[in-house]
């Protein structure tokens, strides 16, 4: 058990605070439709460096870096798999919204990875996403549908999912490696998370 107060956090690491939260019975949805002039699009078995690239478009702000030192066979043993099912929000030729859902584990699923670029932030995509998400989840033989969150991705996350009908049910400290020291990320992004570097 970690004890109150202050812990250290070594050069070139990040820490985080994660928060899992889950919903046992299928929540309301708001009824909001996509932003106008974009549709829902099912992408079935992603093609590598197009998962590659809306996975970086969503997250790289928020310091999303779990998928991005996948090797190709790790990736494709996951995003292939025909437990995991994902869309995106298209508009002419971009894509600009990431939602993941993996019900691998018998009668469960998991929000894995849910948000959307800055051009559709404020439009209401994500609360049309959300109810997407709610209406597949559930459309299936589950009793759960958690997903996590954590003090890297937006301020307003938690929020969401919790207007959303996800309720939390533990958190956690999680230590990693600063993708900003080890793997090269830009020292810009995610502002908000100081870089500390031995």
């Amino acid at each position: 058990m970690l004890a109150d107060g202050m812990h250290d956090v070594p050069p070139g690491k990040v820490a985080t605070v994660v928060t899992h939260l889950e919903m046992r019975t299928r929540a309301e949805i708001s009824g909001r439709t996509a932003p106008d002039g974009w549709t829902l699009r099912r992408v079935v078995s992603p093609d590598l460096d197009w998962y590659r690239r809306i996975f970086q478009a969503v997250g790289e702000d928020w310091l999303w870096f779990s998928r991005r030192g996948l090797s190709d066979d790790a990736l494709a043993a996951i995003i292939h798999d025909d437990n995991v099912a994902i869309w995106t929000l298209t508009k002419g030729d971009t894509d600009a919204a990431l939602l993941e859902l993996d019900f691998r584990q018998a009668g469960e699923c998991e929000l894995a990875f849910f948000g959307v670029t800055s051009d559709l932030i404020g439009l209401g995509a994500g609360r049309f996403l959300m109810d997407v998400a709610i209406d597949q989840a559930w459309a299936r033989d589950i009793s759960r549908f958690h997903v996590h969150t954590c003090t890297l991705d937006s301020p307003q996350a938690l929020g969401f999912y919790r207007r959303a009908g996800f309720t939390p049910i533990r958190q956690q400290i999680e230590i990693d490696d600063d993708p900003r020291v080890a793997k090269g990320f830009d020292n810009a992004l995610a502002p908000h998370v100081p870089i500390f570097a031995a």
